[in-house]
């Protein structure tokens, strides 16, 4: 699960722990830096991420640096990045090489998915104009202020409940540079209520016209989004089509089948999911011999009656 491990690279860079101390440190631009902070971890040298944001600014061109990993800070079940974000939005004149951001790289083991508070993330878009990539992990608390940003390219945002006002004021946006979008509705028992209507701009193909790759993540209704998706206009321009991680059954998988063709996709993600065998052939059939690669790995039973998201708690 993407919540287990720490990332080894991000915006296409190897990530780089920074621990502090005397140990040299590699060029600036050449990783993507990753900052923490955990008072009971004897492994995290940092207590607060403002001592770890302070040694680290004042030991690295900041100049220089491309790509920042954020991961967890001091008590994330409890407080938000709110210190954080404000460290970065007053450093922010000084990162101009800065295009890639990931706020809440936080493991499972040190908080679940549906624990970690978040703040407003659209406060670094304001501060950072040429970002390319945003990552946010957790929805609690997350606020997200439409606005433009001319450079922005990819878009995540994972939660184990992701409201639907956050999906609005997503494609509220404009984002003009926008090829990747991915979302993680989640489950409603953690306020997951975000529906297909709430991303009507997206679908219609309308808001976001480079979009080339879009994830539906991790959702309860996952058949809810893949029947919307049968049909919306905004398919026929994707390269690639995530509908992974959530609770997919046959009634979205056929809805799949019988809606608009996925041909012309590379790579069509559904993995964990609930579909037959006979559904899971069905869709091989139509889609393989065309050269799309389809992802149809860790299949649950689809008989079971207790049904979860790969990451709900």
């Amino acid at each position: 699960m993407p919540n287990t491990e720490h990332i080894r690279y991000f915006h296409g860079l190897p990530v780089h722990d920074h621990l502090g101390g005397d140990a040299p440190l590699p060029d600036p631009a050449s990783v993507a830096w990753r900052l923490r902070a955990d008072g009971n971890d004897e492994d995290t040298p940092f207590d607060t991420m403002v001592g770890a944001w302070t040694d680290f600014a004042s030991r690295v061109d900041l100049s220089r640096v491309r790509a920042l990993v954020i991961g967890t800070w001091e008590e994330s079940w409890e407080a938000g990045p709110e210190e954080v974000i404000a460290a970065l939005v007053k450093a922010a004149p000084g990162l101009p090489s800065l295009e890639a951001l990931f706020l809440g790289e936080i493991l499972q083991e040190e908080s679940e998915l549906s624990w970690i508070q978040q703040g407003d993330a659209t406060e670094l878009l304001r501060a950072l104009p040429d970002l390319r990539e945003l990552r946010v992990r957790g929805g609690e608390g997350l606020v997200w202020v439409p606005g433009r940003h001319e450079r922005l390219e990819r878009l995540t945002i994972e939660a184990a409940g992701l409201a639907g006002e956050i999906g609005r004021a997503v494609c509220a946006g404009e984002y003009p540079e926008l090829r990747h979008l991915e979302l993680w509705p989640g489950v409603d028992e953690r306020g997951g209520d975000l529906s297909p209507d709430d991303l009507g701009p997206v679908l219609t193909g309308s808001r976001f016209p480079l979009l080339r790759s879009l994830g539906l993540r991790n959702a309860e209704a996952q058949d809810e989004f893949a029947a919307a998706l049968s049909s919306a206009p905004v398919v026929a321009q994707l390269e690639e089509l995530d509908l992974s991680l959530g609770l997919l059954t046959d009634a979205g998988g056929r809805a799949l089948l019988e809606g608009q063709p996925l041909t012309h996709l590379k790579r069509l993600n559904l993995h964990h999911h609930f579909l037959t065998e006979p559904v899971q052939a069905a869709l091989r059939a139509a889609l393989e011999p065309a050269g799309v690669d389809l992802d149809l790995s860790d299949p649950q039973d689809p008989e079971d009656e207790w049904r979860y998201v790969s990451i709900g708690e």
